[in-house]
């Protein structure tokens, strides 16, 4: 009979890719049952088997987060960035709290969250976070879904009202995931409108969208603002170990972003968790590919304070991969990237909220 290996074994050997799954682009889908994943189970809401808890990952003594600019905005941020829908799967709403404060308290400046994440609970949490000085820590980010400018006005001052703040540090358009949406946003009556409005009216800093589905759309976006005349200070997007093989951000998107010196927001460093499964490469290689491009900051899901501890480790002790590691690193994901089967946000609807939940985009009803 095999002996089962211990926990803390499992954690250092294949079954460790599994830690940070939780952690966690044609211009549009064209296919949903027949494409690649389509039909796939919901994201999990809660850490994956495997993950370590609390008191299994040592921070080095000293550890210092690195921080670089935001683009032109003349701002730093931390390299890390807390994800705004995983801290907000505990049950236990302290449990969220503690999360978010332990990465402030640890380095972490940029928070990351959306109107809409956990029908609103995400905000609220993490206003309830930011209390006792917290909020003055930290470069804070939501997302607005709402396509007109009545519509991004009210789902506005609802996250105004959750975080518990009278100025949000960036706003950003999401799911830009239709070749349709930039029309919609920066046409007459359109939520652009409400942004503008909003920066000059002192109520947000900087003004950006985001995405996940096809490269295509973003560089649609970026041409729509400027034909507009309205700058973007950042762009969010996935860059992970398999983005380069299939629909890739890295290669269409970052390009552009650098150029303009537009602050790039990583996400998905994990691929939903997929990378972790296949466990091609550790938990660890999946955020230090991101970092090494000319990101600004990696945001990463941390549901368990174990998470959020291995997510800093990996931080504090990043180091650039020279090119011969990322030749590597490539080669051996080549494969499992291929057909973007294992990236569900790019190839079926899994993560597309705004088209399970249409209304967002014209009401701020949740």
């Amino acid at each position: 009979m095999t002996k089962r290996p211990s926990r803390r074994t499992f954690l250092h050997a294949a079954g460790a890719s599994l830690a940070l799954g939780a952690c966690a682009g044609s211009a549009q889908l064209r296919q949903n049952a027949t494409s690649p994943g389509a039909g796939a189970p919901e994201p999990p809401e809660g850490p994956s088997f495997g993950a370590p808890e609390e008191e299994d990952v040592t921070l080095p003594a000293g550890g210092v987060m690195p921080t670089r600019a935001l683009g032109r905005t003349g701002v730093k941020v931390s390299l890390l960035g807390l994800g705004g829908f995983h801290m907000a799967v505990p049950k236990d709403e302290q449990e969220s709290i503690r999360l978010v404060r332990f990465a402030i308290d640890h380095g972490v400046t940029f928070l990351d969250n959306c109107w809409d994440y956990h029908d609103g609970k995400s905000e609220e949490r993490m206003g309830k976070a930011l209390q006792d000085g917290y909020r003055s820590k930290v470069f804070l980010m939501t997302k607005l879904d709402g396509r007109t400018r009545a519509t991004a006005e009210a789902q506005l001052e609802q996250s105004l009202r959750r975080l518990r703040t009278d100025v949000i540090d960036l706003v950003q358009m999401h799911e830009i995931i239709r070749m349709s949406d930039p029309e919609q946003i920066y046409g007459p009556g359109g939520a652009m409108e409400a942004l503008v409005a909003a920066k000059k009216a002192g109520k947000i800093r900087f003004i950006g969208f985001t995405g996940h589905k096809d490269p295509d759309i973003h560089l649609a976006m970026l041409k729509m603002a400027e034909r507009q005349g309205v700058p973007l200070d950042t762009v969010q997007m996935p860059l992970n170990v398999l983005d380069p093989h299939y629909r890739s951000f890295e290669k269409a998107v970052l390009p552009v972003l650098t150029q303009q010196g537009i602050g790039v927001l990583g996400m998905k460093p994990f691929a939903g968790g997929e990378i972790a499964k296949a466990g091609v490469v550790s938990p660890i290689t999946c955020l230090h590919y991101p970092m090494s491009l000319p990101t600004s900051v990696v945001i990463t899901g941390c549901d368990s304070l174990g998470v959020l501890k291995q997510a800093l480790k990996a931080a504090y002790t990043f180091q650039p991969l020279g090119s011969e590691r990322v030749s590597a690193i490539l080669a051996r994901t080549a494969e499992l990237g291929a057909r973007g089967e294992h990236e569900h946000f790019k190839t079926t609807e899994r993560f597309d909220g705004t088209t399970k939940n249409p209304h967002w985009l014209t009401t701020a009803n949740l």
